[in-house]
């Protein structure tokens, strides 16, 4: 199933190893720029490794948000079989079909940190 966060806390950071040397970085098919990626792949097969390989940790962010949307809309239960293919078929299209485009305008929202 996909994860919320996709950090691993068992993997201190080094102090000879700076963050921004470490980060995985990908070309965002969402955003169309060099951002940092996920720390893993987020789900299982070859969709999960395309979408670390291509998708950054914004871009995840914006599916998690639109994912909530659409179990809610379909009444997807996240632990049926069903379900999932349903949810990875929505994820391959979010990120690498029709929905892959930003709607115009779009602007980011800014953290609150």
């Amino acid at each position: 199933m996909a994860d919320d966060k996709c950090e691993n806390p068992q993997q201190p950071q080094s102090a000879s190893q700076p963050a921004a040397e470490s980060a995985h970085m990908v070309k965002c098919v969402k955003f169309g720029r060099e951002m940092p990626g996920l720390d893993r792949p987020p789900w299982k097969g070859e969709l999960g490794q395309r979408i670390y390989d291509h998708v950054s940790k914004e871009g995840w962010k914006m599916w998690i948000e639109h994912s909530k949307m659409i179990m809610n809309e379909y009444r997807l239960n996240p632990l049926d079989p069903q379900s999932q293919k349903i949810i990875a078929e929505q994820m391959e299209n979010f990120f690498f079909g029709e929905g892959a485009q930003l709607p115009p305008g779009y602007v980011a929202q800014k953290s609150k940190s």
